[in-house]
């Protein structure tokens, strides 16, 4: 018998295996996106999303938000130009589901956006490319993002298709709210900013004026620095607006609705103050947490030495400490607790509601110093139970940090979601190698990077802290300036880091601590508040005259 010729046979079993493998990518489920040279020619560089719901309304790229969010599948796409073919398949990043193969067979509705990066060269020398807007609004929504319309499809995984999609919309211009008698928007150039990224940013404020501003045109005025609202205290002057949804949604967290508040504000007996929105968008999220970070950038020296000054020249603001306030809810509790803290010789007051976690060892339910892991707990040596992200105020578990982690993973990698998770590593952690934000852990297994755990707390994010070990200059700077308030219930455990802040101060001397803690029980969750908004600012200007000096005249400002 002839022996075979061994390279020859190699060569045809080499020839085999790769058309096998070549028939398996094939085979499986994909969709292939473009985008038309009369819409844009490229090149594009940004994330692509697959977006499959089962209804046809509201667009499913409208509902990419975590507990509504439809099945969804995310691929980075660099310098993409007008007929290229974008693939995604089974190497997305998806969410709920571990990848494109395990779609179930069903009718759904499909569409793709693409939202756009922006190329800088910052000054720590490093290039990146990030979603970048000065709109404030998420990443998903910003105007120029490409998208296709809505198509009804039956899918089967288990079958062998290819979708085709042409990204043939555009998100129109934003358009700015209209000024009005009552409220006005403001952007300016920040050169502290734009030095830091290497490309102009903006940000500036919706301020709310006083009944009289404009006939009174020598009186100063107390400035009340609302972090995160969008408008201050939902003003609305638009009695439509006030609707039984409106009224119940309002009552739920204790408030007024915006046109209750618009009634108070312009009665007689009402405080003159100015309410101060600012807007503040930082590249990996809506809001950028009005602190000096490594990846966020200088944005607490830009409102205050930027910001701050613009603002009180322009609506004639009492510029100094006593007449400023801070207050924020949830992202803005933690900026107003921020601000407060960093800047004490600036800021003559704080509320804070609900904050984002302020003490590390209560990151939520994780204590990041002693945890592994922050998608899990150990209950005994053989189990272990998920941790949860949100409940409801009667305790149902709704979403898990191993959910949260995997839809920002979906939205975008190296910390490009414009997410929750993603925006506190990209504040509190350092910058890597590559420029991009180190991750607290692990998005795929949970571990928790000590050593970014380790440069969060010696540069001062974990507030509690900080301020624990700042307190011989802070204490007597801050006594009698913190208002905190907190639903027993928040449906985020972040009562649970307000506790913590509550026993630190407890154990302080020298000054003894001075500060207000408010809790809001029965099952009172992350909305809820003391007293609605027109009380709270009666609240703020009793403190203002009790704090100002001797010879201010406070009669400019209460007429």
């Amino acid at each position: 018998m002839r022996k075979p010729y061994w390279p020859a046979a190699a060569l045809l079993w080499m020839l085999s295996v790769l058309l096998c493998s070549v028939a398996t990518a094939a085979s499986e489920p994909r969709f292939e996106v473009t985008f038309p040279r009369q819409l844009e020619r490229g090149p594009i560089t940004g994330r692509l999303i697959v977006v499959i719901a089962k209804q046809a309304e509201p667009e499913p790229r409208l509902l990419l938000d975590l507990l509504r969010s439809p099945a969804a599948f995310g691929v980075d796409i660099e310098a993409a130009r007008a007929g290229t073919t974008m693939i995604v398949d089974s190497r997305a990043a998806a969410y709920p589901l571990s990848d494109l193969r395990e779609l179930p067979r069903g009718d759904y509705y499909v569409q793709a956006l693409l939202m756009r990066y922006t190329h800088v060269r910052r000054s720590d020398g490093h290039e990146l490319w990030v979603p970048l807007s000065p709109t404030g609004l998420v990443a998903a929504h910003f105007p120029g993002n490409l998208y296709s319309k809505v198509q009804k499809l039956t899918l089967d995984a288990a079958q062998r298709f290819v979708v085709p999609i042409e990204l043939s919309e555009t998100i129109a211009p934003y358009v700015e709210e209209p000024d009005t008698q009552w409220l006005k928007t403001v952007r300016i150039k920040s050169e502290i900013l734009s030095k830091f990224w290497g490309t102009p940013i903006y940000f500036g404020a919706r301020v709310l004026l006083p009944r009289g501003f404009d006939d009174r045109p020598q009186s100063r005025y107390p400035g009340i620095y609302v972090f995160g609202h969008g408008t201050p205290f939902f003003f609305d002057t638009n009695p439509t607006s006030n609707t039984d949804r409106a009224i119940a949604r309002a009552r739920s967290a204790n408030l007024q609705t915006g046109y209750e508040f618009y009634q108070t504000w312009i009665r007689d007996d009402f405080p003159r103050v100015v309410g101060i929105c600012p807007i503040i968008p930082s590249p990996y999220n809506s809001e950028s947490y009005a602190v000096n970070s490594a990846n966020n950038g200088p944005w607490g020296d830009a409102i205050t030495r930027e910001l701050m000054p613009y603002l009180e020249k322009k609506f004639r603001l009492i510029s100094q400490p006593h007449a400023r306030i801070v207050e924020g809810a949830s992202t803005g509790g933690w900026e107003a607790l921020a601000m407060q803290l960093n800047y004490p010789d600036l800021i003559g007051g704080a509320w804070v509601f609900n904050p984002d976690p302020i003490d590390f060892s209560r990151y939520q339910l994780n204590d990041i110093y002693r945890d592994e892991n922050m998608f899990s707990v150990a209950t005994s040596a053989w189990t272990s139970t998920e941790r949860p992200m949100k409940r409801s105020t009667e305790g149902q578990v709704l979403w898990t940090m191993r959910q949260i982690a995997q839809f920002e993973a979906m939205l975008g990698s190296r910390g490009r979601s414009h997410y929750q998770l993603d925006i506190w590593q990209a504040t509190h952690g350092p910058a890597g190698a590559d420029g991009y934000p180190v991750p607290l852990f692990d998005k795929k297994t949970g571990a928790i990077d000590k050593n970014v755990v380790a440069y969060m707390r010696e540069n001062g994010y974990d507030l509690t802290e900080y301020t624990r070990r700042n307190w011989a200059v802070l204490g007597p700077k801050l006594n009698g300036k913190l208002n905190f308030f907190a639903g027993e219930q928040d449906d985020f455990f972040l009562n649970l880091g307000v506790y913590n802040f509550q026993d630190m101060l407890r154990e302080r001397q020298d000054p003894p601590a001075v500060a207000r803690f408010e809790y809001g029980r029965p099952k009172k969750g992350h909305n809820w508040h003391l007293t609605d908004f027109s009380e709270m600012v009666r609240e703020m200007a009793a403190h203002i005259r009790r704090t100002a000096p001797a010879d201010e005249d406070a009669q400019q400002w209460n007429y």
